[in-house]
Order: C-alpha cells, then structure tokens, then sequence
C-alpha cells in the first residue's frame, strides 16, 4: 500500500512538472503576454491555412485571415486580409508601423497581397 502512494505521488510530481513546461512553453500565453505588455509578437501556425494569424504591436491586436489560391508554380497563401480588433488602439500609428507589420506578414507569406480593413487601408493610400 505504502508502494502505491508512493507511485501515486510520484506520478503526480511528473504530471505538474509536464503541465507547467506546456504553460510555459504555450504560444497563445506568449501572445496575451506580449499583448498585455505592448510588445511585437507574432502567432501563426503556417501549416494550417485554415487558422487566422494574430500579430500584437505596440497594444493592438490584429487579426488575419488567409486565403489559398494559385500562383504559377504551386497552391499557396495569396491572399491575406487584416483586421485590428480595437480600432481605439491605433491612435499614434503610423504608416512606417503598418508598412512594418506587412513586411513580418510578407516574411512569412511571400506571394501573398495584404488588404487592410478601414481606417488602415485609407492611412495606406493617403
């Protein structure tokens, strides 16, 4: 009996010290962290089309959405449109801090065209 409590407390140990590498390790903590301290931080998962992207720069968070299509040699990301989610948040952006988070977006999206959804688009064609 004393054995099994022994197991048990063992494996117990183990399943904290797992949960707590899987905290600390996990990409949307990192996101919310980094949102909460105004910093840059992109989270994306590349291999699923399917899943928006997130970037957080300077307290806003902005949101992606990616479209697959065709390019002359293979099927990719051709298409992304971005959103902010507080559009209060962008006070004292500029175009410099746009043209910044295209060229992260394009880094990691090289074929793709990026529409902004208002008021960044009209910042961008003025």
């Amino acid at each position: 009996m004393v054995l099994l409590i022994r197991f048990v407390i063992i494996a117990f140990i183990v399943y904290l010290f797992y949960r707590g590498i899987r905290y600390l390790t996990d990409p949307k903590r990192k996101l919310d962290d980094a949102y909460a301290e105004e910093k840059y931080y992109f989270y994306d998962d590349v291999k699923n089309v399917r899943k928006n992207f997130f970037i957080t720069y300077k307290g806003a968070m902005f949101e992606g959405e990616k479209y697959l299509g065709t390019t002359t040699n293979s099927i990719d990301v051709v298409s992304i449109f971005v959103w902010v989610k507080d559009e209060t948040k962008l006070q004292g952006f500029t175009k410099d801090d746009f043209h910044f988070i295209s060229a992260e977006i394009l880094s990691n999206y090289p074929k793709a065209d990026i529409s902004w959804k208002n008021p960044i688009e009209k910042l961008l064609k003025s």
